[in-house]
């Protein structure tokens, strides 16, 4: 953008009302992709204006027509173009993503936090329910593939009594993970644990097992938009059906959870492959507010009573 044109766009939009107005038509003409928390170039706008102005993220109504200073203004209008010609998602601009309504610091390093677990874990799972019991009753959580740490920050809101470890293979991942328990307060209630999968846990159980793997496949990923692109392909990379990790964890699973112990894992679109190759498990899948089949539900006595049909070859 010239220089000229930037200044006509610092003198004409005023109000936020403008900028989202500005926002919307820049991201819909750019062909931009969302998913990283907004869904809409509606929702990415509002995302982007009230987190950069340091506004409350659910409250833009009340601040559409203020008067704007021009340094605001200056901010709003590289944040927008930021956003529309590097395609790099909001998170990483602003180094902030929410879960329902809960901040965490995101930068390059981690995959944006969006697990639909956090969405479960802040509704369904956060009162005594019929997949994880009483919340204070569980006493142990494994967050593996923690990428930022947001599921394992979660459950420490979640499961009071809960001993916590997080797993995650990516040092850089850790280190992100690290300054967001230091912005909860959690680093007494949450050890972080770098090592691939069950590994550097050792021999441990718990009542609890969340995950949200890498579950992409390879021609998906192949096809990535910029702004998928962006993030670290570690954290996406499933192999060539997506399962490769999906299955390693439901063969270790079992010797890593209390006799009443839960796993519960994120899949994506996997369900309909998963049931296929996997006909001795009875998957209980868990809906969200917008999703449906994503999520699985396993017990301990799911494994200890299956009898394999069939094996996968290959």
């Amino acid at each position: 953008m010239s220089e000229a044109a930037a200044d006509e766009r610092l003198e004409t939009f005023l109000t936020p009302r403008d900028w989202l107005r500005y926002a919307v038509g820049r991201f819909q003409s750019g062909g931009l992709a969302f998913g990283h928390g907004a869904t809409t170039a509606l929702d990415e706008a509002a995302f982007l204006i009230l987190e950069g102005l340091g506004l409350p993220i659910d409250t833009l109504d009340p601040f559409l027509d203020a008067r704007l200073l021009r340094h605001e203004r200056s901010r709003l209008l590289d944040l927008i173009e930021a956003r529309a010609t590097t395609r790099k998602p909001a998170a990483y601009l602003l180094n902030r993503a929410y879960i329902k309504g809960v901040p965490f610091y995101v930068d390059e390093r981690v995959i944006v936090p969006r697990s639909l677990i956090g969405e479960l874990m802040m509704t369904a799972f956060a009162e005594d329910n019929a997949f994880t019991g009483d919340p204070e009753h569980v006493a142990s959580v494994l967050d593996l593939c923690t990428g930022g740490g947001s599921l394992a920050i979660l459950a420490a809101r979640v499961f009071a009594n809960a001993r916590i470890e997080a797993v995650d293979l990516s040092d850089g991942a850790l280190e992100v993970a690290e300054r967001n328990l230091k912005e909860h307060g959690l680093q007494g209630r949450i050890a972080l644990k770098r090592g691939d999968l069950f590994a550097p846990v050792g021999n441990a159980r718990f009542d609890l097992i969340l995950t949200n793997p890498p579950y992409v496949d390879a021609e998906t990923i192949a096809e990535f938009p910029p702004e998928y692109a962006a993030e670290p392909a570690i954290a996406h990379a499933g192999g060539a059906d997506g399962l490769d990790i999906v299955r390693r964890i439901l063969s270790e699973a079992p010797k890593h959870l209390t006799v009443s112990g839960t796993l519960i894992c994120e899949v994506g679109g996997a369900h309909g492959a998963l049931e296929h190759e996997f006909p001795h498990l009875p998957f209980v899948w868990l809906d969200t507010q917008d999703t449906s089949g994503e999520v699985f539900l396993l017990r301990a006595s799911d494994f200890d009573a299956a009898k394999p049909r069939s094996k996968r070859k290959g």
